[in-house]
């Protein structure tokens, strides 16, 4: 239904969310933090537009501040909705090979793997939400990963968006190219970085007992 609705082209047109947010007036701060928290519940709609919005309406500061307001909101109702439906829940926005690729961290308790893959530029951190709700973290230290760990990606989409709305477009190319790059890397060596991640989960569980040592 939100394929087949205007939902999604307000997500993804930058020109129709604009004038979408600006109609609301004073309170344009509600309805932007509202469209952010959306975009994660949603998934997979594309936060990056939302994300340069913010950056654009509102400046550095602000931009920041609302963008990590929505996010955080929109992460912990996907994490909630996900624990308290289950999987088959958790399964109507999150595809199967994403699910069984990402199973392992259903049984990982470790805080630093998780903030790892929140900070992967280009990794589907809306996924995320829903397979760590069906997982052991706590719903307060999935709230700290969460935030601190897209705070990276908040911060470049907003200066991005605020370079765009002052016209600095030397800067805006410069921060794009970087980005690109970044994101470019990232996924190249996406696999790898998660077959790692992977082998040292099945490493702790080892060396906490919870699985037998094949060698033994």
């Amino acid at each position: 239904m939100l394929y087949e609705s205007n939902t999604l082209r307000l997500f993804i047109s930058k020109k129709r969310m604009l004038r979408f947010l600006e109609s609301l007036g004073p309170w344009s701060f509600v309805g932007f933090i509202t469209v952010q928290a959306l975009q994660v519940v949603l998934a997979p709609i594309p936060g990056e537009v939302t994300g340069l919005l913010g950056g654009y309406l509102y400046g550095p500061f602000l931009g920041i501040v609302l963008s990590t307001v929505g996010l955080t909101l929109g992460s912990c109702a996907a994490f909630a909705l996900s624990r308290i439906f289950g999987r088959p829940f958790a399964e109507k926005f999150v595809p199967e090979a994403a699910m069984q690729r990402f199973d392992y961290l259903l049984q990982h308790k470790g805080l630093v793997l998780v903030f790892l893959l929140f900070l992967i530029p280009g990794f589907p951190k809306d996924y995320l939400c829903y397979i760590l709700g069906l997982g052991h973290l706590s719903t307060a230290q999935f709230l700290v990963v969460g935030t601190v760990g897209r705070l990276f990606g908040t911060i470049l989409l907003t200066l991005g968006g605020n370079y765009l709305r002052v016209e600095q477009y030397g800067r805006f190319s410069i921060l794009l190219v970087v980005a690109v790059i970044v994101v470019a890397v990232a996924m190249i060596y996406r696999n790898k970085l998660e077959k790692a991640f992977a082998f040292l989960h099945s490493k702790s569980l080892k060396k906490s007992g919870q699985i037998e040592d094949t060698k033994n």
